[in-house]
């Protein structure tokens, strides 16, 4: 039986675009850090003490985690107990978002001579006062902030917890690094010039109720302690990368896909570096795919 040749054609050069693509995208990753700003967006703050609440891992170690007070941190939204209250019962509660800068750990001892481990976690001054005063805004923070340390260390921890009556934070409170501006930028792949979209705050307000989107994150290498971290997250209903609001943290990555199409906040298991990192937006198989060099172990 004779082959159709059209067919055999179209399918040669259908898989010749697809290696075209792919190859294309691999350069694209090698030569990303090369073509954005090399120059330093984070700065040292110096965290000033506030309470340290004691509690345990699922392996019975003693954690405490000291609360600090910074006016560098961004504050969030100020609001109502009443506000609070119908944001926690809504639909989407992770609406209202609380800024904040998680430390390494470092071992200390505590009054009995055992050895522990302390965090210090960093929020703004005037949100400081009120989770201070408020029992409910205090309840609600120091959930999140164990769910923060919980992503970012893999570990879980207990949620019975006391605060330290005579003092205000174990062993010693160690400076930071925070960002002072946003990163990175997304590029979006295109059969036109590409172009640098500029991302916007990491404080996004989310009216509706947007979808966590599907995504993989692979490391390079797959054993040991990774060179760099490639994110590939899929959005179907993104036609552009204008409507895309990227910030990466030390340790974080937070997307915004508008007009309230999506919504992903995850931590990272690695600090990288957030002034290499780079990100682009295919528009034919609508994926971000983002490159991100890891702090050296």
């Amino acid at each position: 039986m004779a082959s159709d040749k059209s067919l055999l054609s179209a399918e040669l050069n259908a898989n010749m675009e697809e290696a075209l693509y792919e190859q294309m995208l691999m350069k694209a990753k090698q030569e990303i850090q090369s073509r954005l700003p090399n120059f330093q967006e984070t700065r040292q703050i110096r965290p000033q003490p506030g309470f340290c609440i004691k509690t345990r891992t699922s392996k019975n170690a003693k954690i405490f985690i000291n609360i600090c007070k910074s006016n560098q941190i961004p504050a969030p939204p100020d609001l109502t107990e009443q506000e609070l209250v119908s944001i926690l019962e809504s639909d989407d509660p992770s609406g209202f978002r609380v800024p904040m800068s998680i430390g390494e750990p470092h071992v200390e001892v505590d009054n009995s001579g055992s050895g522990c481990t302390a965090y210090d976690i960093v929020i703004h001054s005037t949100f400081f006062e009120k989770i201070k005063d408020n029992e409910l805004f205090r309840e609600f923070f120091i959930t999140v902030a164990m769910e923060g340390l919980e992503n970012k260390y893999e570990m879980e921890l207990s949620r019975e917890w006391r605060m330290l009556k005579n003092r205000k934070f174990m062993g010693s409170i160690f400076e930071q690094n925070i960002r002072t501006k946003s990163k990175p930028m997304i590029q979006e792949v295109d059969t036109r010039p590409a172009q640098l979209i500029p991302s916007k705050s990491l404080i996004s307000e989310i009216e509706s109720s947007p979808v966590k989107p599907d995504y993989t994150i692979v490391a390079e290498p797959s054993e040991g302690h990774p060179s760099f971290l490639v994110a590939e997250i899929s959005l179907p209903k993104v036609s552009s990368s204008r409507s895309l609001v990227l910030d990466l943290g030390e340790d974080r990555i937070v997307l915004v896909g508008r007009p309230d199409l999506y919504y992903l906040d995850i931590f990272i298991p690695y600090n990288i570096i957030q002034e290499q990192s780079g990100a682009q937006f295919n528009k034919d198989n609508k994926v971000l795919t983002i490159t991100m060099p890891v702090q050296p172990a």
